[in-house]
């Protein structure tokens, strides 16, 4: 039962993680939604959703959308986060 609750987390979580990912890159391609009035999704909340569950999800958005890949700290950061995460996801997947 903690597997399938750790599962559907992560799933969750890296999935929500590529899609703001991609939605932040939208939004930065057309100025904001309705002429500037939608906001960006800041840096500190991207890096919250890798931090929070979604690395891998991170990882793959950053990439495949193009997004903060020219920033050092994202292209440093997020893998390191996403390898960490996997790592963990793998312990507590041989714990529990």
């Amino acid at each position: 039962m903690v597997k399938w609750i750790l599962t559907a987390f992560l799933a969750v979580m890296n999935v929500a993680a590529f899609v703001v990912y991609g939605l932040d890159k939208k939004i930065a391609q057309h100025g904001g939604a309705e002429g500037g009035r939608v906001r960006r999704i800041s840096e500190r909340a991207l890096f919250l959703w890798a931090l929070l569950g979604g690395g891998i999800g991170a990882f793959f958005g950053m990439y495949f959308w193009h997004h903060k890949t020219n920033h050092w700290y994202f292209a440093l950061g997020i893998p390191v986060i996403a390898v960490l995460e996997a790592a963990l996801a793998g312990y507590l997947y041989a714990r529990i």
